[in-house]
């Protein structure tokens, strides 16, 4: 099969190769998705000899390139243009010892470099030679899996993931992202070799699993790691949200499903990531604070929210994800995604609002996307009803925001007033005074200005037996 590549960058290196006398082939993921109608910017060349000799070689040739860059660890080489990222290696055999999956590399021929790919849709190459120019070279017939849509390893799964770990990750990640299913020997090899992925840094393990959750559908692979073992090793907090308990004929949601559910949903809202894992983990409380109240007849999972968002920052630590203001997000949200569906579902009233819109901030829009994403159910109709009451509190939301301007709003006597007033130093009694302030605002008892704050204020300050500093 031939498949000609027409991009000029394509004739250069073919020119290249011609002059240099030199084998070349375009190989893996930029062949699959070109077979896939899939965009792709990124082009792997594999040359049989020395890569980083052919790419600054190359690098000669483009003098539109923004970048150039050796990788002498990986006996790598990197050139970029405005339209490519273009990375160069030497064909190469690769063996593994147990405790690692870092290889020993030694020269290969193309088909040694076929041999260490992880699976037969990246084992594809196209040649860049004269003798066979264009021709794809399929070993392993990878064509057919793409048109079956099918995951498999180029070798015995068991040797494939047993190398390198990683790559079980990365069978679940494009199994999710491209939507084929995993050959049966593949998958059963994944439960079988799960342990080993204890050998991979966390930080290529969330790479992989950001993937999974940056995909059009989550759950697939989700549900993926699940099953298979691997979600339990470095992620066992979402793994312990399966399962469903009885008591007295009574049974709560699986959490776990659930949660796939709303990730789904969201997913076809937004492609924030972390509005996704603020998504993923709202309900991540819910195991450690589940109840049976006998006197109500019924499961409780009261106080979730709360506990859920003290659980971000450590989950965050243990799979390395940033502890930034993105952990902070997904904190608030987590902590919140409660409130608004209590409001549709137990009446509003105008200082629940003022508390909803000054919580939220910026992030109140995002709030209500979570809370749309969050209900599941088997009727649509109760789908339908319950959005229409949160629609209408966030109706409610734009009137009270429009007219007293409290998104990210700060009451207007800040602690430094306080001290100055009553000559106060730092302590808890200037906090105690901010806060009934602010709550006599937020309870609609004041106005939202300056005068009716500094009025409260002495008011509170003569309750106190404070005294104003004189002038």
């Amino acid at each position: 099969m031939l498949i000609e590549l027409k991009d000029p960058i394509f004739k250069k290196l073919v020119s290249l190769a011609k002059a240099k006398q030199i084998k070349a082939y375009v190989v893996g993921g930029f062949v699959r998705d070109l077979l896939l109608n899939r965009p792709s910017k990124d082009i792997d060349i594999v040359v049989l000899g020395d890569g980083v000799d052919f790419a600054h070689d190359f690098a000669q040739l483009v003098p539109q390139k923004t970048d150039f860059a050796v990788f002498k660890t990986y006996g790598t080489a990197m050139v970029k243009t405005p339209e490519w990222e273009i990375e160069f290696v030497g064909a190469r055999k690769e063996s593994y010892v147990k405790e690692s999956r870092k290889p020993d590399v030694l020269p290969g021929t193309l088909s040694d470099d076929q041999k260490r790919r992880d699976f037969t849709i990246n084992a594809l190459a196209i040649s860049l030679n004269e003798a066979d120019l264009f021709e794809l070279i399929d070993p392993f017939n990878g064509v057919a899996d793409l048109e079956n849509k099918l995951l498999r390893t180029p070798l015995e799964p068991g040797i494939t993931f047993d190398d390198d770990p990683l790559r079980m990750m990365r069978a679940i990640r494009f199994a999710t992202q491209l939507q084929f299913s995993i050959h049966v020997q593949t998958y059963e090899a994944l439960y079988a070799f799960a342990p080993r992925l204890q050998i991979v840094s966390q930080e290529r393990i969330i790479d992989e699993f950001n993937k999974i959750l940056g995909s059009k559908k989550p759950s697939i692979g989700l549900q993926m790691l699940h099953e298979t073992g691997l979600l339990k090793l470095f992620f066992p907090e979402l793994h312990t949200m399966e399962g469903i308990e009885i008591v007295n004929k009574k049974a709560h949601k699986d959490n776990f499903i659930h949660t796939l559910k709303v990730v789904d949903n969201i997913c076809k809202e937004t492609d924030n990531l972390w509005l996704r894992w603020a998504t993923l983990l709202h309900d991540i409380g819910k195991p450690a604070t589940k109840r049976y109240i006998v006197e109500q007849g019924g499961w409780t999972f009261h106080g979730h929210e709360e506990r859920g968002a003290r659980m971000v920052a450590k989950i965050f630590r243990n799979l390395k994800l940033p502890l930034n203001e993105k952990m902070k997000y997904v904190e608030k949200l987590v902590s919140l995604h409660h409130r608004p569906k209590v409001l549709a579902e137990e009446g509003v009233t105008d200082a629940a609002i003022r508390r909803l819109i000054v919580d939220a901030g910026d992030d109140l829009d995002d709030l209500f996307t979570l809370c749309r994403a969050d209900m599941t159910s088997r009727f649509p109709e109760k789908i339908a009803l319950f959005r229409s009451k949160l629609a209408k509190v966030q109706d409610l939301v734009k009137e009270v925001e429009e007219r007293d301007t409290l998104r990210n709003w700060q009451p207007p006597v800040s602690g430094e007033d306080i001290m100055a007033y009553f000559n106060l130093k730092p302590n808890k009694t200037v906090g105690l005074i901010k806060v009934e302030i602010r709550e006599a605002i937020l309870d609609g008892k004041i106005q939202n200005n300056k005068a009716e704050a500094l009025a409260l204020m002495d008011e509170i300050g003569t309750r106190l037996g404070l005294k104003k500093q004189e002038s």
